[in-house]
Order: C-alpha cells, then structure tokens, then sequence
C-alpha cells in the first residue's frame, strides 16, 4: 500500500481511478445546472471546481496530512444524496443558503465527531459488512440507472443505451479474460474506453460547446454570492451527515481490508471523516455540495489488486489538472452515461462481494447473527428496493428513513448490542442469581 511504483505505471493506474469517476461530478455539476438553471459560464465554472476539489480531496485521504486522511487509496467527488439535499436547500432558500448549509454541515461534523468516535465499538465486522452490502447494491443500482436512464422518463431502457452498458461490461470481461499482468490490471479503463470507441462509432457521442476557446479556466470562490447561515435550511444536511459518517466507517474498513492493512476504527475513521469535512467545507465556499469518499475506487482497487495509495494521489493531481484544463474536462464530459454506468456496475457489484466476504467472517453459524443481518438487510434495502416508501414521513425524518445505509447499520448496530451484549448479560445475571437462591 506504501509502495511507490513507476510514475508512468502509477500515472495510468491513476487515470483509470479518474475516468471510473469522473461521471459523477460531471452528472452532478449538469443536475445543479438543469435543476437550477444556471448559465453555461457557472456551469463550466462549477464543473472545474469540482474536479479540483475532488483531486484536492483525493491528496488530502490518500496522503494523510496531520490528522486529515487515513493514508488509503480513497478518491473523493460531489456526494449523490447530499446533492439532492443541496438542490432541495437551494430552490427553497435560495443558491447562498444552500453554500452555507454545506458550511455549516462540515463544521458540524467536527463537532460531533469525538461523540461519533466512541460509538466505533458498536460497529463489528458484522454490522459493517451488513452496511457495505446495502451500500454495494445502491452503487449497483446507481450504476444500472445510468446505463437505463430513470424509470418513466423519456428513453427510459433505451435499447441503444442498454446496448452500450452491456458492451462495456462485455469489453471489461474479454479484457480480464484475455490479458496478465499490468493489462488485466487496465482491464476496467480499457472496457471503458472501448465502450467510448463504441459510442463513438454508433454517434452515440454528442460534443457539446461548453468550453470551445478555453484553455485554462479557475474556480471562482464564491461563486453565487457571500454564503448565508441559516441553520433551519441547514438542519436535513446535518442530519443527513449522520449517516455519511456511518458510510465512511464503512469504506475505511473495507478499503483497509482491501489492501491488507490492520486498522484502528477509532482513529483511522475520524481521519476519513475529517478529511470529507474539510474537503466539504471548501467546496462550500465553490459552491458545491458535500464532499465524500468514493466507493467506485474500493472496487477498482479489489479488481486490479492495485493497493498503492500513491495511485491515488496521482489520480487526485490529474483531476486538478483535469478541473483546471478545459479542453479536457470537456473530453471527458463526453464519455456517454451508459459507458460509464456499465463500467460502474462491475465495480459496484465487487464492493457488495466485498461486504458478502466480511459477513462470511462474522460468525453466521450462530443464529442470532443471521437474524441480525436479515433484519438490518431487509429493512436497509426497503427504500432502495422501493423508492418513494416513506414519502408519507415528516420531511426531516425522511432524510434518514431513505438512506438504506443509515437505517441497515444502525438496526444492525441495535440488534448486534441487544443480542450479542444485553441479552447475555441478562442471561448471566439470571443464571448468577438462581444459582445464589439455590445456596
């Protein structure tokens, strides 16, 4: 994991991390826009600060300054939930109050953070594998909608775009089929691209005129006005940091067992979970949503067996440079959402293995354990298998009632305790006080 490589291994490595990824910022940046009716200028503007805030974050995880970054192979990007929040702050309050509410969010996650460490030890190889199970399968489904497009909108199943995602993932399969060492390695970027020589010879790439005469292009500080605090119009945004925090808990464990390193969850954790807060709290002031960690490289990371975190950190340079060079943002703002929804998929589908491998380790013989994860599985994926289940709820309680996440690791923290520590505990006092009675 601490081994430097070839920079021209490790730049391509690096590469491949940022093209997995790069969709999302871009469909991020695209939703505000849409949403929001922004202008083509505040969009290219947005789209680099983006980039860069993403490649700053990357450096901060990867390298780990100070206390900031656990020293894990983690990219970061514009989270998909707390985008939804943003919007939903933005159109009620206006664009300054939902800067400030990513402001004050991260803030907030300082603050807690200390209470939020020493719940740590509720959060065993069992309840974080039932976690990263629901997390996988959302990924997947994440993946599967940008290949489909979102169900009852216009093209919906496009059979031209599922076409494209199941040619991706084809073309990644032929790849790790055909191909050894450093090539297999490649095996998702070169499915990826050639997914995009796909769509590119179909004309299914259509080139826009974002950045037509552009070289370089800055993110401006501030770019809808001095941020304004309003604390109510922030609340869903903190809440929903909650559960942010339980993910990242989460993927530093599983991104750790990945590379084969031994954490400690109380002080690696708060390292992941301060390096999004900071990353949030200046993509705040550039107008973004929150920051976080992403999933999509733990897969990359388990595919390739790539554990360096120096491969990373390349990647978090080239999205800098990416942010900054508008000739290729523009480049790689093109590569077709089918394409990069299949190649997601893969990667996805490794992560939700992933928390099947740790739940294989976490003592599924004994019964208890087993009804634990089935109750904390079937209640974490209920508003991901069906959406819009707790539209009838209060707004605020909403927010984490759908978040499958959330909702999975905290009845799996609850039952973990009520099972594995109150019940035997009960049972032993029972059993010490018969025994008294008998003498």
């Amino acid at each position: 994991m601490d081994e430097s490589r070839p920079f021209h291994r490790i730049l391509l490595f690096g590469v491949q991390h940022v093209l997995v990824m790069a969709a999302t910022p871009i469909s991020a940046v695209f939703l505000m826009s849409a949403t929001l009716g922004l202008d083509d200028g505040l969009t290219v503007d947005l789209l680099s600060a983006a980039f860069v805030l993403s490649g700053a974050g990357s450096l901060i995880q990867s390298l780990g300054p100070w206390r900031f970054g656990p020293r894990l192979p983690f990219v970061m990007l514009p989270g998909g939930a707390p985008l939804i929040l943003f919007l939903a702050i933005a159109e009620q309050h206006g664009l300054p109050t939902a800067g400030g509410a990513v402001i004050l969010t991260a803030l907030f996650c300082f603050v807690v953070l200390p209470v939020f460490s020493r719940l740590l030890a509720f959060f065993p190889a069992l309840v974080i594998g039932t976690m990263i199970v629901i997390v996988g399968v959302n990924l997947v489904k994440v993946g599967a909608v940008l290949v489909t497009g979102q169900p009852g909108s216009p093209g919906f199943a496009d059979p031209g775009n599922l076409g494209l995602g199941m040619a991706t993932i084809g073309f990644t399969v032929v790849f790790y089929l055909l191909f050894t060492g450093v090539l297999r390695q490649l095996a998702v970027m070169l499915g990826l691209l050639a997914g995009t020589a796909l769509a590119a010879a179909t004309g299914a790439i259509h080139a826009g005129s974002l950045t037509e005469g552009q070289l370089v292009t800055l993110p401006h500080l501030m770019p809808f006005g001095a941020p304004e605090f309003n604390l109510l119009a922030a609340l869903p945004l903190m809440l929903y940091s909650l559960a942010s925090m339980a993910e990242a808990t989460g993927q530093t464990v599983i991104n750790a067992e990945a590379v084969g390193r031994t954490i400690d969850k109380r002080t690696d954790v708060p390292k992941t979970i301060r390096g999004d807060a900071l990353t949030s709290l200046f993509g705040g002031f550039f107008g973004l949503p929150l920051m976080v960690t992403s999933g999509e490289n733990i897969g990359i990371v388990r595919v390739t067996g790539v554990r360096s975190r120096f491969v990373t950190a390349v990647a978090g340079v080239v999205l800098v440079a990416v942010g900054l060079l508008a000739p290729v943002t523009h480049a790689i703002s093109v590569i077709p959402s089918p394409v990069v929804g299949g190649t997601a998929m893969i990667v996805f589908g490794v992560i939700t293995v992933l928390g099947v491998q740790m739940l294989g380790r976490s003592d599924l013989d004994r019964h208890t354990s087993t009804f634990v994860v089935a109750v904390a599985l079937a209640l974490g994926l209920l508003p991901i298998l069906v959406p819009g289940v707790y539209g009838g709820f209060p707004p605020n309680v909403r927010i984490l009632l759908e978040s499958g996440v959330a909702v999975g690791a905290c009845v799996a923290a609850v039952l973990n305790i009520l099972f594995h520590h109150v019940r035997p505990g009960l049972a032993a006092r029972l059993t010490r006080t018969r025994t008294e009675s008998d003498r």
